[in-house]
């Protein structure tokens, strides 16, 4: 990894039904945004919230947003790709994008590269209990892990409520990702926003660029932004407001790990430790891959009572 200024851009989409139109306005929106934001601060990798191109809540049938969403690569991106190349920038993108049936439609993040080339792409794996079709909703959950060689460094992805589980971040960092980008569209609070980000950075120490959707979506619910960037230590060193706009700092992995605190005198080293973790995961193989009977492993489960 090399020193660069990233950038957390935070649009709101048209809050309106969706349609073809409502989507190119999205994508021109954000466009412009991210042109105002690389022309003002000169970065070379900026994060766009999840599912930028729609809004997060489709208010339609899966089978309706199948039909005005594209295959990517395709119509849904290449707005994007060709802003990438306009401005020589890495650009991480939020969009639903279809399946191989009609109902089959995936909450996706790319990684885009200065060139126009589409790096990567990754499909949310844990999607939020209103949204996965499990649930009555509209996302199908996607099974890979993406991490994608740049100019930059190794960059990884994961989408909002990915960041509230370790393992996903901690699968990329073992395959040399340096920096996480979380499009997001959080409908939580802000301490739950920063938490999960703070804790999946300083997990892994790498850092993590969260861009959080602002406005109202196509349901008419409400996103609060306070996109951020952390550190590696677990600092936000970046964040923003409650509106349109963007955060950006600068990534330097020469200053990364150098102190317990930014500014510190007191530095910090953690090869003596290089191997323990993974002792414990060998040691530990058979608890790990045990599945779990809740998201609360530990709590007790009271089946068939009332309440």
């Amino acid at each position: 990894m090399r020193a660069f200024t990233a950038a957390a851009v935070q649009v709101a989409p048209v809050p309106a039904p969706l349609s073809p139109e409502t989507i190119r306005t999205n994508l021109d929106t954000c466009v412009e945004m991210t042109r105002r934001c690389v022309e003002a601060t000169g970065a070379e990798l900026v994060v766009l919230p999840e599912t930028a191109s729609t809004g997060f809540t489709p208010g339609c049938s899966k089978e309706e947003l199948w039909d005005l969403v594209t295959e990517l690569p395709g119509a849904m991106i290449e707005p994007i790709q060709a802003v990438a190349r306009e401005l020589g920038v890495h650009i991480c993108f939020g969009t639903y994008e279809r399946g191989p049936e009609r109902g089959v439609v995936y909450n996706s993040s790319v990684l885009i590269g200065p060139s126009g080339d589409l790096l990567g792409t990754y499909r949310k794996t844990h999607p939020f209990c209103s949204e996965i079709v499990s649930g009555g909703g509209w996302v199908t959950p996607g099974d890979t892990v993406t991490v994608c060689d740049t100019e930059l460094g190794r960059i990884g992805m994961i989408i909002c409520f990915d960041g509230d589980y370790p393992e996903l971040s901690r699968i990329q960092a073992v395959q040399g990702a340096e920096v996480i980008c979380r499009p997001s569209a959080l409908l939580r609070s802000a301490d739950i926003w920063d938490l999960t980000s703070r804790a999946r950075a300083y997990d892994n120490h790498v850092y993590v660029i969260g861009a959080n959707a602002v406005g109202a979506d196509p349901a008419g619910v409400l996103y609060f932004g306070n996109s951020h960037i952390v550190t590696p230590i677990g600092h936000i060193v970046a964040k923003a407001a409650t509106h349109p706009g963007w955060v950006t700092a600068r990534l330097d992995p020469a200053e990364a790990l150098s102190s317990l605190t930014p500014g510190s005198s007191v530095g910090q080293a953690f090869d003596h430790l290089r191997d323990r973790n993974l002792d414990l995961i060998r040691n530990h193989r058979e608890d790990l891959e045990r599945p779990a009977e809740t998201s609360f492993p530990h709590a007790p489960i009271h089946r068939g009572e009332a309440g």
